[in-house]
């Protein structure tokens, strides 16, 4: 094999600043979808849960549309087809959002200096696709969550004057989401790594960074490995954390 390794040449300069501009974009992208993900998921869930038959169906038609077709596919419609159906308001909106990238401090020779910089196109796509997606899956834990609540809790809530939202939202959605906090966050982890799909429309997450280093400094093997290896580290600290909550939490949760 007539490959020379060049191990160091990624933890400094070009290489490193673009791994790590890749990192932030990842988890930057990652949390903002997941904060969207569970407040769409928990808005489905319970429409889903609704005596009203067409929000019923409305609920149940996205939750097969978007579990059902692929993320890839659902990334290209947003970012090629979406803008012909959204107003052109909230395109406008969209394209005149900001986010701050942290700063000031030098890693591996290179000062960040701490700005806000503008959402691209790109990233409030990927924003959007991870977004959709992902809630039908959590509207979906969360609906086994509140089925593996007592029927009489919510009947008992009615009885003592609550509404039907209300019930939900002081009784139910406190009891279920407690339940279902580990397969939360194992779709957060899923989330995170489906994130590296949006490199086919720009978003200069890892994946996209990792290929630039490839491209530009002949470096594959080093690169794609040390992607490999952030987002195993990602995984393995998201996976304790499931096993510390079961442990110590979970226990206390028995009907």
């Amino acid at each position: 094999m007539d490959y020379t390794f060049h191990w160091a040449k990624m933890f400094t300069g070009e290489p490193a600043t673009w791994m790590w501009e890749g990192f932030v974009t990842t988890m930057q992208i990652s949390v903002i979808a997941l904060i969207c993900a569970m407040m769409l998921g928990i808005i489905i869930c319970v429409l889903r849960m609704t005596p009203f038959k067409p929000l019923q169906w409305f609920s149940l038609a996205y939750t097969e549309f978007f579990r059902n077709t692929p993320l890839l596919v659902q990334i290209f419609f947003w970012y090629n087809a979406s803008h012909f159906v959204i107003p052109t308001a909230i395109n406008d909106w969209m394209n005149e959002l900001y986010y701050w990238f942290p700063g000031p401090f030098t890693m591996f020779g290179h000062e960040f200096v701490g700005e806000w910089m503008l959402f691209n196109v790109e990233l409030i796509t990927g924003i959007i696709a991870l977004t959709v997606y992902t809630s039908a899956f959590i509207a979906e834990e969360i609906r086994a969550g509140i089925f593996s609540i007592p029927k009489n809790q919510l009947e008992a809530s009615r009885a003592v004057g609550l509404s039907f939202l209300q019930g939900y939202r002081y009784v139910i959605l406190p009891q279920a989401l407690r339940i279902v906090i580990p397969p939360l966050i194992s779709q957060s982890l899923n989330l995170i790594k489906n994130s590296s799909l949006c490199m086919v429309i720009g978003v200069g997450e890892m994946m996209y960074q990792a290929t630039q280093i490839e491209s530009y400094h002949a470096m594959p093997f080093e690169a794609f490995t040390v992607a490999l290896l952030i987002y195993l580290v990602i995984s393995l600290v998201v996976s304790f954390c499931i096993t510390m909550y079961n442990k110590h939490f979970m226990v206390q949760v028995m009907y």
